[in-house]
């Protein structure tokens, strides 16, 4: 199903007829029993309720059902899980309306909004006999922008759908046809430059790593908004990397797909950005390519020259997505910008370091980094903050070329990933997010598949990051 087809996630009307939902701690329940809940105290204590995280319970009533009590569980479980009060809401009966009929804080009812239309997403593209869930539905808690939680759910989505669509269908073409889309419902305008002209317009990392793909390798530029600060983005659009001539397994191309999670992730948040009409100049690029094998792919030990002039030793093909940025960040340089982010599902070190839930990022401005650790506690969107060590500075560079794209010095890959990176970026506020784009296990408001990290986190810097 495509972002531009499927219902978007929306609160219910105020005005609409809705049951009250109890929320309650583990700790609160004997004085919920007491007070809200007397009536139900004897079915909730028969029914074995303790208000354990998520647990629901629907309360009966002479006409079928009269409201719900959801469990929050206690303090250590609500540090250990977000968007608790999601799994709750996706057990709810199918089409139903609720309003939460407990005061919360406002942080907590934030955080319950935006994971209840999380929870509603499901990707059925694939699955087109069976009939669409129709997920509870929430009327916004009192004191939540609803306008700006249903634009973070609607970018999330898309992200999500880019990055669960088969390569078979989520080639370079499509994902341009995805990025034209996005533009055209707000308005921005796009300019692609496509297969050899980017030799003849001067991306020649690009071009290297998609030339022995029969699907066209392409340079995808986003332009919106026409005053304010400036913020470019940058997303690793690689559709499907097989590693090239240095092949992967067989299990470690299973994934693959996702490996344009950059770009999904960078294309929701511009979503977000342009539904929210912030007042900014936003420009989004995203080198999109397929790093397959053919007789015309690049080799291992090839030289290769980059828009910057800087020379690459490919030392490993499989270490693809940090060449096609290369020359994308170049490019983005060459223009004023005050603020310079990319987004790329890099390199597996940054797995080994923080795993698959957290974002690690790399910042040279203290200012946006602290904007951005207060924008990912607000967002509920978790980041952490890596080192550019400049002793490291060496290891990249391989005597004969000027850059090496994988160095065989065994440590610190994400690490010299942002280092190579940062040598095109040459910006002073530069911002690199090494994300996993994939949510390996069910999980509350996450389905398991593909899914955007740090774009929230970033949206709610954004103010403090550009001074809106």
């Amino acid at each position: 199903m495509s972002d531009q087809t499927r219902p978007q996630p929306r609160f219910a009307d105020p005005g609409e007829a809705s049951l009250p939902l109890y929320i309650v701690t583990a700790a609160g329940l004997p004085d919920f029993l007491a007070g809200p809940g007397a009536a139900f105290a004897s079915w909730l204590r028969a029914s074995g309720f303790e208000a354990a995280a998520g647990e629901l319970r629907l309360l009966p009533g002479g006409d079928g059902i009269q409201g719900a009590v959801a469990g929050l569980g206690s303090d250590t479980a609500r540090k250990r899980q977000r968007f608790i009060l999601a799994r709750a809401a996706s057990a709810l009966p199918e089409g139903s309306t609720w309003h939460i009929a407990t005061d919360l804080a406002t942080d907590l009812a934030a955080e319950s909004a935006l994971g209840w239309l999380l929870a509603g997403y499901r990707f059925d593209r694939y699955r087109p006999g069976k009939s669409p869930a129709r997920p509870a539905r929430l009327v916004v808690p009192a004191g939540i922008n609803a306008r700006r939680i249903e634009a973070m759910a609607a970018g999330e989505f898309l992200t999500r759908d880019l990055i669960n669509t088969p390569a078979r269908d989520m080639g370079p073409e499509e994902l341009e046809t995805a990025f034209l889309a996005l533009a055209a419902e707000y308005g921005a305008t796009v300019q692609v430059i496509r297969g050899d002209d980017l030799i003849a317009q001067n991306f020649p990392l690009i071009h290297a790593v998609g030339q022995a793909s029969p699907r066209t390798p392409r340079l995808l530029d986003l332009r919106w908004g026409s005053t304010g600060p400036r913020l470019t983005l940058v997303g690793k659009g690689v559709c499907f990397d097989t590693g090239g001539l240095d092949i992967k397994p067989a299990n470690g191309m299973l994934l693959m797909k996702k490996d344009m999670g950059g770009a999904a992730t960078t294309m929701g948040l511009a979503k977000m950005i342009m539904a929210l009409d912030l007042p900014i100049r936003l420009r989004l690029l995203v080198p999109a390519v397929e790093n397959v094998i053919g007789g015309n792919a690049q080799k291992p030990k090839d030289i290769v020259a980059s828009r910057k002039g800087l020379t690459v030793e490919i030392n490993d093909t499989d270490a693809e997505g940090r060449l096609v940025l290369a020359d994308a960040l170049a490019y983005a340089t060459e223009e004023e910008t005050d603020a310079l982010i990319t987004m790329a599902t890099l390199t597996g070190a940054a797995r080994v370091a923080v795993g698959p839930d957290l974002a690690p990022y790399w910042a040279q401005d203290d200012s946006m980094a602290l904007a951005l650790e207060r924008g990912a506690k607000a967002g509920f969107d978790p980041v952490w903050r890596m080192p550019f060590h400049d002793a490291y500075e060496p290891i990249i560079e391989p005597g004969i070329a000027d850059l090496d794209n994988a160095p065989g010095f065994g440590f610190a890959g994400a690490i010299t990933a942002a280092l190579f990176l940062r040598r095109f970026a040459e910006h002073p506020r530069y911002m690199h997010f090494d994300i996993y784009g994939h949510t390996p296990t069910e999980a509350p408001a996450r389905p398991k598949g593909g899914a955007g990290q740090g774009a929230r986190a970033i949206l709610n810097a954004l103010p403090e990051m550009l001074g809106l």
